[in-house]
């Protein structure tokens, strides 16, 4: 991704443990790591990799896997009990795509996906004072639009370029990168770009 000169990963306890040290020398900028999921889950690995990931020069952020059988304001109640802020913090990110059941956007009764999604967007805002990014695939995001076009879009699409009239702020090109740095039962790491420089990425949320 050289066009992108700003790269990151996303991290949750399927990377077991990390050493962030060894992590953060993967020419690498930033990480984001898996908080919680849904009204009640957090993430086993997410204190520990909190907690490792300040003591490096990345730029850090949390994000939550977005449970579409669960209110969306018990939702950032779950996040926002268990995300401490931090100086220099990456824009919390909500997760919000095909899982389960609930793999066809037009099989759902989307009114209520976008009011609960709203409700969780508003208070965590509303909570850390930073307007939250919403994390989501090709094939959801005209289903979000609409009402979340405000919002900074990192888009999932690791099988080629995103669509070009979509704007995207990140955009997860690769989910099958091997780094050092970690040792879970899962081989692979997700890899990310920014859309900008390094003077707008250090700017980005502050």
């Amino acid at each position: 991704m050289k066009t992108h000169p700003i790269r990151g990963v996303d991290v949750s306890h399927y990377q077991g443990e990390i050493d962030w040290d060894q992590l953060a020398k993967e020419d690498i900028q930033f990480a984001y790591i898996k908080a919680t999921e849904g009204s009640s889950n957090k993430d086993e690995q997410f204190d520990e990799n909190w907690s490792g990931a300040q003591a490096t020069n990345l730029r850090i952020g949390a994000y939550h896997f977005f449970s579409l059988d669960s209110p969306g304001a018990d939702q950032a109640k779950n996040f926002c009990k268990n995300v401490n802020a931090i100086d220099g913090m990456l824009p919390p990110v909500v997760d919000i795509e095909p899982y389960g059941k609930y793999r066809d956007p037009n099989q759902l009764d989307q009114e209520k996906m976008i009011s609960e999604l709203d409700a969780y967007l508003k208070s965590v805002e509303s909570f850390y004072g930073i307007k939250p990014v919403i994390y989501t695939t090709e094939e959801w995001w005209p289903v979000l639009q609409e009402d979340f076009n405000d919002y900074n879009l990192w888009i999932r699409d690791v099988y080629g370029k995103p669509d070009s009239s979509i704007k995207w702020t990140f955009w997860q090109y690769s989910n099958r990168h091997v780094l050092k740095g970690y040792s879970g039962t899962e081989r692979y790491i997700d890899m990310n770009v920014f859309y900008g420089e390094e003077k707008e990425f250090y700017m980005f949320g502050m």
